[in-house]
Order: C-alpha cells, then structure tokens, then sequence
C-alpha cells in the first residue's frame, strides 16, 4: 500500500514509518524543506499555507496525520497555545482539502488525537462515547477531530487515535527517566490520578489493524487495558530501574514549575478504556506497563 505521512520525523511518526516500511508499504512523507533527490519518498507541502499537491494523494491507500507542535514542549503561554492550536488545525484542514479536491480520494485518513479529549474527570469510567472535556487540552483534541471528520464521505472513512500516554524510546518516558535513575522519582500531587499510558508497538499495532479492517472509524482509545494510577505508575518505573520511587512531587511545584500544562498532563485523572478496540477485536501486544518500559529502554 501506498500511504502518506505528515510527521513522520516525531515520536510516533519515525517508530510508524519504520513498521510500515518492514511491512512492504510505501511511505511517503509529506516535509516542508523542498525535497532533494536522495530524500526517498517525500513530497513537500506547506500546512501553514494550506498548501498541498491533491496529486500526492492519488493511489493512496491511506493518509496518516500525526502533525502537531509538541503539547509538553515548554509552558503554555497564549503564544504557544496558539501555535499547538494552528499546528494542529491548519495541517488538517490542509489534508482534508486535498482529499476533497483529489480526482481518487484516499479511502482511509487515520488522524492523531489525544486521551486529553475527556479532561479531568477523577473516578469516571472513560470509552469513544463519553463527552469531551472542557479545559484547553479537551478543546483542542474536539477541534482537531471536528477538522479531520470533515473528511468524511462515502469514498473516506476518518479514524481518530486518542492516544494515552505513549511508553517508547523517547518523549514522556525519556524526561522520567533522569529524576528515577537519582533516585528522585516518586508520584506527582497525590498520585490517585489515573494515568493511561499506550506501549509503541501497540501504536504501530493498531494503524496495522485499521489498514486491514475496511469497517472500522471514528475515535479508538489508544490505552492499555492495564489501568495504573500515577503512583503505581511510578513504583513500576522504580521497580524496573531498580530505584527507590518515595520521592513526591508536590502538586503546587508542578504547577510552578510547568503552570497550567501540570494540571493537563500529570495531575488530571483520565481512566480512558479501549472498549472500541476491544470490541473490535484487537489483541493488545504489551499489556503490560513494566514490559513496556523495559522494552522502550532497551
């Protein structure tokens, strides 16, 4: 299969790109730079612009958009909250109009989101139905699936990953890893929030089961059916570090150190389950939070 990438150079773009490559796909990467003769399969657009060649499109078998600024690179001042709003929006809306405007649209446009979608919602049972949140981080996820549905049609179908936490080598993980191994890891506030998480290789597991199965669309909850609250979270990456995990991070010293972003992304408990996932079928490949992390560090 032919299949189209925007953000292939982050996290989950580079881990996706490698799998699909394995798997006999051709991947092509959509870059901003103007694409040299020994960049592979790339081809350039411009999402700030709205820029983008429907002709790129044509014999796709699917379009992945995993585009976005970072959410945990650096505070959330207005400035940055409106280049992770426009990074996100405008990259979409730039591939739902090549889509349209595409004489052989592609069947299948898989857009990222995020867990972030429900907000805090302490001991609430979260699954693909439940109602969006109403912080920053639950605006921007409703508004980034809103862009990426206008895709929609009889020839397209839109999935929408609403990703957890993601356990791989780098991103969350890697900026734990540092305090833990000094034996200063520990839980954050209180440490009852639960915190979904959601192992690469099911990352990479699922795009492979929605590229096989023509029935499947709409949201799908990338989190372990393994639930952890953040203090287990921590004695687990303790226990696989072989360090101590009793060192508490304050909930007032989080926020000072990363202000509003500390409520959004470590203090918020979001027990999202993969009910969708679940129902459909799929067998997760890392259930289980400890052999996530041994693997992404190893």
């Amino acid at each position: 299969m032919r299949i189209v990438i925007s953000g292939s150079s982050g996290l989950i773009g580079r881990a996706l790109t490698t799998d699909l490559e394995s798997q006999g796909h051709q991947v092509v990467r959509l870059v901003r730079s103007p694409v040299s003769a020994n960049a592979g399969a790339a081809a350039t657009w411009d999402p700030a612009n709205g820029t983008l060649d429907p002709a790129v499109l044509e014999g796709a078998g699917a379009v992945i958009n995993l585009n976005g600024r970072s959410i945990a690179d650096g505070r959330w001042t207005p400035a940055v909250k409106t280049q992770l709003r426009d990074s996100r929006l405008a990259s979409t809306t730039t591939l739902v109009k090549a889509i349209s405007a595409s004489a052989s649209p592609p069947p299948l446009l898989i857009n990222a989101s995020a867990v972030g979608y429900y907000g805090d919602r302490g001991e609430e049972v979260l699954d693909e139905s439940s109602a969006p949140g109403s912080d920053f981080l639950a605006d921007l996820a409703r508004d980034w699936e809103g862009a990426a549905l206008a895709a929609a049609s009889d020839a397209t179908r839109v999935v929408l990953l609403r990703l957890a936490m993601v356990i791989g080598h780098g991103g969350a993980l890697e900026r734990m890893l540092l305090p833990f191994r000094l034996g200063a890891g520990g839980p954050i506030g209180s440490g009852r929030q639960w915190w979904p998480w959601i192992a690469m290789d099911d990352i990479t597991g699922v795009v492979r089961f929605v590229l096989d199965r023509q029935s499947v669309e709409g949201p799908l909850n990338l989190a372990s059916p393994q639930e952890v609250r953040c203090a287990e979270f921590a004695k687990i990456l303790g226990g696989v570090l072989n360090r101590p995990a009793f060192m508490p991070l304050p909930a007032f010293a989080a926020r000072l150190v990363m202000g509003e972003m500390a409520d959004a992304l470590l203090l918020a408990s979001i027990r999202a389950r993969p009910n969708a996932l679940h129902d459909l079928g799929y067998e997760f490949r890392t259930p289980d939070l400890a052999t996530a992390i041994r693997h992404a560090i190893d």
